[in-house]
């Protein structure tokens, strides 16, 4: 039995496609959601600005001086040290969520979205692909991809939802929608070479994980009107549409196998983000 973790509690898609991992690394990506998740939890739980603000500063100080009385943040410091993960990745994360912490929150242009989604999702991707002991630099450039891609898919899903929150990343259109998972296309795509260089017996969860995801953005498309996406609530894969998209992941680990190594595809989307962030510095 998986121990009762935030992994398991908010983040079903990730949690079905970590079945598919050996039970030790799939307990320390649930170490690692943890961490994010109760970063996410400071930014997004209800009361003031000031407040949140202070409790993140807390946080934040605690982990720097590591305080291991917070399990979270003994677990985390543990995956730090075993896998080497730099301190600059972890203060792009504490960034992220900071600048999801104002009164107002507006997104104006492409390169703004993708250095915000680098630094709360990138940074994910980047991270758990140290865990599974990705070593290449196109395969890390890679997963910076793909928690990007996943990040773009929440943005076009949670519009609602976070406007009543006061954050409009994209515009509450139709068409602003569409051009946001079609860019989320892109880095799912360009995610997808390099997941061959991940350790065989990891590659089906990050297949899967890649499935289920897009696939909610495909759900998000299949609503067609502004109206009908406003109507829908929270959009998601259901357990049927999670089981379609794991047998067709077994097709991807054999069209995996039959592709030969490319260089990464994303690169004018990646200079956007090192006008302010080295990610070479990150991998």
């Amino acid at each position: 039995m998986l121990k009762n973790n935030y992994l398991s509690i908010y983040a079903k898609s990730f949690n079905w496609a970590g079945f598919f991992l050996p039970k030790k690394i799939y307990l320390k990506c649930s170490d690692l959601y943890d961490f994010c998740r109760t970063l996410d939890n400071i930014a997004d739980n209800e009361g003031e600005i000031d407040i949140k603000k202070n409790n993140l500063l807390n946080f934040k100080n605690n982990f720097n001086n590591q305080n291991f009385s917070d399990p979270i943040i003994k677990n985390m410091w543990s995956l730090i040290k075993e896998y080497e993960i730099s301190s600059k990745i972890i203060n792009d994360l504490f960034d992220g969520v900071e600048s999801d912490i104002k009164s107002e929150v507006k997104i104006n242009s492409k390169k703004d979205l993708f250095i915000y989604s680098y630094r709360v999702a990138g940074t994910v991707g980047l991270m758990m692909a140290k865990i599974l002991n990705v070593k290449d630099k196109n395969s890390l450039r890679s997963a910076i991809d793909l928690g990007i891609a996943m990040q773009l898919t929440n943005i076009s899903r949670d519009i609602v939802e976070d406007a009543k929150n006061n954050r409009f990343y994209i515009s509450h259109n139709f068409d602003s929608i569409k051009e946001t998972l079609n860019t989320a296309d892109l880095f799912y795509e360009s995610s997808f070479p390099s997941i061959k260089k991940i350790p065989f017996s990891f590659r089906f969860s990050i297949l899967v994980a890649r499935r289920v995801y897009r696939k909610i953005g495909q759900n998000i498309l299949n609503k067609k009107t502004i109206e009908n996406y406003n109507d829908s609530g929270k959009i998601y894969v259901t357990k049927f549409g999670k089981i379609i998209q794991t047998l067709l992941s077994l097709f991807d680990m054999i069209r995996l196998s039959l592709i030969k190594n490319k260089d990464h595809l994303r690169n004018e989307e990646h200079q956007l983000i090192n006008e302010e962030i080295n990610l070479n510095e990150r991998l």
